[in-house]
């Protein structure tokens, strides 16, 4: 039996490592910043998605099994971090700039995160104590998080560079970054499963790594030059 102590390590222990990076993320827009109440809603959001998600993954467990079972799951979160992130700050007046849209995303995927990793943690303490949680905790701040980041970032930095063309082509380029996105995070699943905590784990965390310098190269050319020496 968990009770309000491990309940709330568990919450504190899903949510610190997102607000964390959510730190390092809003520094990259501390130039022309997004309004904070904006960003806890998406935040709010993201982490209110993850039961949404919960439910429809669950629904679809009996209709569909290995690869096509993890792509729908992918394409469910995927989604649901881009809603999260539209619901209150890419549907709103404050996404005037390319950067936004990758402020937005990451932000809901780190809600997302956090809420995911703290059921997670939650899980782990009722299964096997807290020793098995804090490792647990450790392997999802660098896998977990560092996906939903990268996924979302990505489709973020597709609406970044579509920013300036017309609806159709922000249209397309959103598409395109979702459909990445999903490929990406069933990939990732894909191969974790597969490793099952053998060498190959440590190249699907590599990967992971270099697709997060990856998008930081590409948020610095997305950003203006004047912002760079902000």
């Amino acid at each position: 039996m968990v009770g309000p102590g491990e309940f709330a390590i568990a919450f504190i222990g899903g949510i610190v490592p997102s607000l964390i990076w959510l730190g390092f993320w809003l520094i990259e827009d501390r130039c022309e910043p997004e309004p904070k109440l904006r960003i806890v809603l998406t935040f709010i959001s993201g982490m209110a998605a993850v039961p949404i998600a919960l439910f429809i993954e669950q629904q679809a467990m009996p209709y569909a099994s290995g690869t096509t079972l993890l792509l729908i799951w992918a394409a469910v979160e995927e989604t649901l971090k881009l809603v999260a992130a539209a619901a209150f700050g890419l549907w709103s007046s404050f996404y005037d700039e390319p950067l936004d849209a990758i402020i937005y995303l990451s932000t809901a995927a780190l809600g997302f995160a956090a809420a995911e990793n703290a059921l997670f943690l939650y899980q782990s303490m009722r299964d096997g104590g807290v020793a098995d949680s804090i490792i647990q905790g450790d392997m999802r701040f660098l896998g977990a998080t560092l996906l939903h980041i990268l996924s979302s970032a990505t489709i973020g930095l597709c609406m970044a560079y579509a920013f300036y063309r017309g609806k159709l082509a922000r249209y397309d380029a959103t598409t395109f970054g979702l459909i990445l996105a999903i490929v990406l995070h069933t990939l990732f699943n894909f191969f974790i499963l597969q490793s099952a905590g053998n060498e190959t784990t440590f190249f699907v965390f590599l990967a992971l790594w270099a697709g997060i310098v990856a998008v930081l190269f590409f948020i610095e050319r997305v950003k203006t030059p004047a912002r760079d020496y902000c």
